[in-house]
């Protein structure tokens, strides 16, 4: 008896460390991909015009945003990106993927902030997607730049038609960073050797009426925090939503 035993416990433990063998070269992760639209299209820079609600015509060149923060949820679990790989900047000039390596477990949400957190914005030099050569810092008084838009439109009233839209602030009652709740289509299983992709699709047409009305005639250009920066920000939110799970 004691050597049937001892047989059936070698047994369990060849088996449990052949899991966790399978589980270290087979690491479950998450692809997550921002996808970008108007007019209910796919969005391409410079060399296209959209409509946004108020009828303007507008020619997008530039589309930046920062993402922060990113968790996957569920009534039991969570799984929050740690702090040093947490920053991610989303160029719709260049579709990278974002990878989480998630406990496993069944997530039903996934969440994340449209900007920087206020400590970041007055840290010093850093570097990678925070490094001032990427365009969105504007000094270490009003920090980063958490969302920029730029074009054309014949609705501005600037020098040669310009837009820019360049939403940020990290103080007091004109805090621009935002956060963002997604509901998952279905519940999403993390296992080894499973690599499911989230695409987030990005409506533009949300930033110009949400929450709030952007009119490109009354205003072509949000060049610093305060009010109308505020008010933008606002609308960044329903941008988000879930496309599919892959």
């Amino acid at each position: 008896m004691m050597i049937k035993i001892q047989k059936l416990l070698t047994s369990v433990a060849i088996l449990l460390l052949s899991n966790v063998v399978f589980a270290q070269n087979n690491p479950a992760y998450v692809s997550i991909q921002f996808k970008h639209y108007a007019n209910q299209q796919p969005l391409v820079l410079v060399d296209s015009a959209y409509t946004n609600s108020t009828g303007e015509s507008f020619q997008p060149t530039r589309l930046k945003y920062y993402i922060s923060n990113l968790e996957l949820l569920s009534n039991t679990s969570k799984f929050k990106q740690r702090s040093r790989r947490s920053i991610h900047l989303i160029d719709a000039s260049n579709q990278e993927n974002i990878f989480l390596e998630p406990y496993n477990a069944i997530y039903n949400h996934i969440s994340f902030t449209i900007g920087v957190d206020s400590a970041l914005n007055c840290s010093g030099a850093q570097s990678g997607p925070l490094d001032p050569v990427n365009g969105m810092f504007w000094t270490w008084n009003t920090g980063y730049i958490y969302f920029k838009l730029e074009g054309y439109s014949a609705a501005s009233t600037n020098d040669l038609q310009k837009i820019e839209y360049h939403i940020g602030g990290y103080t007091g009652a004109f805090k621009a960073n935002r956060k963002v709740t997604l509901t998952l289509p279905e519940p999403l299983l993390i296992e080894a050797g499973k690599s499911p992709q989230i695409m987030i699709h990005v409506d533009l047409d949300k930033f110009w009426n949400s929450k709030n009305n952007i009119s490109i005639a009354a205003n072509a250009l949000i060049m610093s925090p305060g009010a109308l920066a505020a008010a933008a920000a606002d609308n960044l939110p329903a941008m988000f939503s879930i496309g599919n799970i892959e």
